[in-house]
């Protein structure tokens, strides 16, 4: 119970909380970051970008996660393992997310409306690795068509653990619509 009040006062401080809704953008692009402490003194930060282009009739994603000590961008050491969840989804529930993911050691569960995609990670490395990129057809579950008038979020959360830290972040979100 201690650690989950540390958590949410750290969250409150450093505005993590806040970074859960998504606000909707009108052009086709959209990102969300967020910073999370760590015990280790340094910050964990989860990075998510959502891109509908009109023109393409899909939607493209990249989720990542580093550690920020400073000025600098780490990536995690060696002892980690890493449980990253992403999930896409619309406010339009007839609105069939076909998606592809590229990352290794990745599954993808469906449902109407909706697509989570769980990536572990094993090892440290540079903060590259710890990237995953998709795109989406919205189609029209009833027609078959693409469905363009409907908006797209992606939110992402990770869980790290190695030497004296396991920690989850919080709910980072970006939210768009085709333009």
């Amino acid at each position: 119970m201690k650690r989950l009040t540390v958590v949410v006062a750290a969250g409150l401080l450093c505005g993590g909380w806040g970074a859960a809704v998504p606000t909707v953008s009108s052009a086709a692009s959209n990102a969300g970051d967020s910073s999370f402490p760590l015990p280790d003194g340094t910050l964990l930060e989860v990075h998510v970008t959502a891109n509908c282009p009109l023109a393409d009739k899909q939607c493209y994603f990249t989720v990542g996660a580093d550690r920020r000590s400073g000025d600098e961008i780490d990536g995690f050491p060696g002892d980690l393992w890493a449980r990253q969840t992403t999930t896409l989804r619309s406010s339009n529930r007839l609105n069939n997310l076909e998606t592809q993911v590229v990352a290794a050691d990745t599954r993808q569960f469906k449902e109407m409306g909706r697509r989570e995609i769980t990536t572990i990670y094993f090892g440290g490395g540079p903060p590259e690795r710890y990237v995953i990129t998709g795109q989406t057809q919205p189609t029209d579950w009833q027609t078959g068509l693409p469905m363009l008038n409907a908006d797209y979020i992606v939110c992402a959360e990770i869980q790290v653990v190695y030497s004296g830290v396991n920690i989850t972040s919080p709910s980072t979100c970006a939210q768009t619509t085709f333009s």
